[in-house]
């Protein structure tokens, strides 16, 4: 799994994870507010942008980005984002490593299997060479709240995804339970959810809370499915919010 890495290596981590379909640039505004004061790493998932050849599954990327954080984060504090795809990752990391990271938001993560998932995913399927299709890349980009300047970008992802590693990624996200190692967590944990996400989003933002006694939850208002990229300047504020509230100490 390839990454990126900026920052001062003195700060605290932070760890930004994207969701499925787009890769690591999606946090690039994020990255451009907190380089001056973190040590910030940005991972490609398996089977998308730079790791497109490598196969996904959010057990061996969770086993994957906690070695990552152990061989980085020193005696540093760890401050991990994940973001739908990227917050289920983030959910299994902390359910393996309880005691690992400092401070979790999770945002956006579905932890309601959905009913007859692999018969909505077979359906899917007919349709994914419509991805290789501009115009409709573009209306997916922007229901996604991805700009004009990263429209280009997700397209040509979107064209190198194989069809298998889509099948995979759907499968994986579709059905996501929270593991059980979830309630030994000792971690900060925010969990935010969109105002204008479905229902089955905003049940699992209460799962989430209700399985872990350090976890909070947070509804965006007017917002849907992708806040950092629908509202950078909002986001990040409430990140710094959300960290200088807990004062960024360890423990």
């Amino acid at each position: 799994m390839l990454y990126k890495e900026t920052g001062s290596n003195e700060a605290p981590l932070l760890v930004l994870i994207h969701g499925g379909g787009v890769s690591g640039w999606m946090w690039d505004k994020q990255v451009e507010h907190f380089a001056s004061n973190y040590h910030i790493i940005v991972p490609d998932l398996p089977g998308h942008g730079r790791s497109k050849e490598e196969s996904f599954s959010i057990e061996s990327s969770a086993l994957q980005m906690n070695e990552l954080i152990k061989e980085k984060k020193s005696d540093k504090a760890v401050i991990v984002i994940g973001f739908s795809l990227g917050a289920q990752v983030l959910v299994a990391m902390l359910s393996k490593e309880p005691e690992l990271i400092d401070f979790a938001m999770i945002n956006s993560a579905l932890v309601k299997p959905i009913p007859f998932a692999n018969i909505l995913i077979k359906s899917m399927v007919p349709a994914f060479p419509l991805v290789r299709n501009k115009t409709f890349s573009t209306i997916q980009a922007k229901s996604m709240y991805i700009d004009e300047t990263n429209q280009e970008k997700y397209y040509q992802e979107s064209r190198q995804m194989k069809k298998d590693v889509f099948v995979r990624v759907m499968q994986e996200n579709m059905s996501f339970t929270i593991p059980d190692g979830f309630k030994n967590v000792t971690s900060n944990i925010l969990v935010t959810v969109g105002e204008k996400e479905r229902k089955v989003m905003k049940d699992s933002m209460k799962s989430l809370v209700e399985s872990n006694p350090y976890a909070k939850g947070h509804m965006i208002p007017q917002i849907g499915h992708g806040f950092s990229l629908a509202n950078a300047v909002a986001f990040n504020e409430m990140v710094e919010e959300w960290l200088n509230g807990a004062g960024q100490s360890k423990g």
